[in-house]
């Protein structure tokens, strides 16, 4: 038996006069699971967000957490009263505050050896437990991000936002404060749904992932089927690389283009003979010597442990392919390879 979410969005819709943000939008999310919105900016993922934690009225729709409803298009709960935490774009820590001082900013409720015992373990949670008397100006920008969470889970919220988390840091420290951040959330048995542009951080940190376009999501997915299943162009093009080929559909699981023959595990829903393209990844084109199909080298990206090869077919259609990096081929060369998709995504041309 399924349990019932924690949170839930039913059919929400927030305009501004007559420009629609969000329109008709639902999603669940279970308790302790982390969600995402991706998009890219003016899709509405933010005001999303904001309706959530109660910032934005509804203009239609409803949300709920565990059951209660918090707001439809006549009523809104007070964002003070939805137990729901907020992680902002620029952290909000208060300068004049010690580490501590902040983490303990939300907890005037409790007697004060309560709250200096729950700002403890909120420190040691997010890995700054010798950091207590620094202030924010004394820290790296990765560790006021888990100041910021460590003040957001210390009143025990219903609920965790986070919004662009680390929209402020090096690219080269996203991915890793993303898992960092995964792995602090799941220690706090924490639901939380964060808004972010870039695939790479939903990847990093969500169970589930909503890809957002023009205020609707076009997919709510795990990230392994977002890649693999894209429910449409839109979300195949904009979730990791690829190309459309045509083909044509010569079986019920089986598909014809120019690499050869490809077939899948499951049926695919085309009558034979139907004209449709198919999506193929990086991985799906395998270089391989022995193959009598032949491809040029019209790019080619080095990326340490591989290449990411872009090959012009003899019809001149483009493909990609990984390679290992020792197969160090240069551009004009040709090459041989082969398909190797295990399923395909074919759209109706």
């Amino acid at each position: 038996m399924t349990s019932s979410p924690l949170l839930q969005l039913d059919a929400i819709s927030q305009r501004y006069a007559r420009h629609s943000v969000v329109e008709q939008l639902s999603l669940s999310l279970q308790r302790g699971e982390i969600g995402c919105l991706l998009g890219s900016s003016g899709c509405g993922k933010t005001t999303v967000l904001r309706c959530i934690a109660g910032f934005e009225p509804l203009s239609g729709g409803r949300i709920l957490i565990d059951g209660q409803l918090l707001a439809d298009a006549r009523l809104h709960t007070p964002a003070h009263k939805r137990q729901i935490g907020m992680v902002f774009q620029d952290y909000g820590l208060f300068p004049h505050l010690t580490v501590a001082g902040n983490v303990g900013f939300g907890l005037d409720a409790l007697a004060r050896d309560a709250r200096a015992a729950q700002v403890a373990r909120m420190l040691a949670l997010v890995g700054l437990d010798g950091l207590a008397q620094r202030y924010p100006h004394e820290l790296s920008g990765g560790q006021q991000q888990r100041v910021a969470l460590a003040r957001a889970l210390a009143p025990q919220p219903r609920l965790l936002l986070l919004d662009e988390p680390f929209s402020n840091l090096d690219v080269s420290l996203r991915e890793r404060l993303g898992q960092e951040v995964r792995d602090i959330l799941k220690a706090a048995q924490a639901t939380a749904i964060l808004v972010t542009h870039d695939q790479h951080e939903a990847f990093a940190m969500a169970d589930k992932v909503g890809v957002m376009e023009q205020g609707r999501i076009m997919q709510w997915d795990s990230p392994y089927n977002l890649y693999h299943q894209p429910a449409n162009r839109m979300v195949a093009d904009f979730i990791g690389q690829g190309v459309l080929l045509p083909g044509e559909v010569c079986a019920d699981a089986c598909i014809r283009i120019e690499l050869g023959e490809a077939c899948s595990l499951r049926p695919h829903g085309f009558a034979a003979g139907s004209r449709v393209e198919v999506l193929l990844r990086p991985d799906d084109v395998a270089h391989d010597d022995a193959s009598p199909l032949r491809a040029r080298v019209a790019a080619r990206a080095f990326r340490g442990a591989e290449f990411l090869y872009t090959l012009a077919l003899p019809s001149g259609q483009t493909v990609l392919s990984l390679a290992p990096s020792h197969h160090d081929h240069a551009i004009g060369e040709e090459i041989g390879v082969r398909l190797d998709a295990e399923h395909l995504v074919a759209f109706a041309i």
